[in-house]
């Protein structure tokens, strides 16, 4: 029975090993600076449903990364990011290092939010490339922000971070969660989670396929 126990033991032990090394990264992308703004709820929520899922997560915020006005991306510095600002090198490593993205997005004139945009721009999409993206999108009113969905759809495609089928969308965001991302209602975390598994399938076989058979180059 003890050597039973042992086996069971180190069987348990290399499976803890293997979930720690095969921990996924991803990049969450708030996609709102707008006064009063719910959608810090919504990222709140998704981080941790991802970290709920073994992902290291790293959030970017450009109401706190202060993002300015688009006028020269990071790839303009030139291969050596010569004179390109500190914080904004970082970032760049954070998203190579990534193995998905969680795109959230508010609806802004039936759109994309500007201040989202304007921070993917930031990075060439070579960085984006041969890794999967989900989209969240939510709105005050009934139809969830799925018109921003929309839009992000060939934005994203074309940066190279093909979105899951999947679309998570939020109707009637401020009564789904409160002000700390912590879901009223069960429809959170069943439609959060149809998302991440889908995404969870991709990272993993996008991770996996990069590692033994490289990108094109």
């Amino acid at each position: 029975m003890y050597r039973a126990y042992l086996k069971e033991l180190d069987t348990k032990n290399r499976m803890a090993s293997s979930k720690a090394a095969s921990k996924l990264k991803a990049i969450l992308f708030l996609g709102t600076v707008r006064e009063n703004r719910v959608g810090l709820r919504v990222a709140r929520f998704m981080q941790k449903q991802l970290e709920k899922r073994n992902y290291e997560v790293e959030m970017f915020d450009p109401l706190e990364m202060k993002f300015p006005l688009l006028q020269k991306p990071v790839h303009f510095y030139g291969p050596e990011r010569t004179g390109a600002p500190e914080w904004l090198q970082e970032a760049e490593k954070k998203i190579k290092a990534a193995d998905a993205f969680v795109i959230v997005s508010g609806e802004y004139n039936h759109s994309i939010p500007p201040a989202l945009s304007n921070m993917l721009d930031h990075f060439p999409g070579s960085i984006f490339s041969y890794k999967p993206s989900a989209i969240v999108c939510y709105s005050p009113g009934i139809y969830g922000g799925m018109r921003a969905a929309m839009a992000l759809r060939p934005l994203l495609s074309e940066i190279g971070t093909l979105s899951v089928s999947n679309i998570f969308g939020i109707p009637e965001v401020h009564k789904a969660l409160d002000e700390e991302g912590v879901p009223k209602n069960d429809h959170m975390e069943k439609g959060a989670g149809k998302l991440l598994d889908q995404l969870d399938w991709y990272a993993t076989a996008m991770k996996n396929h990069r590692n033994t058979a490289g990108v094109p180059q």
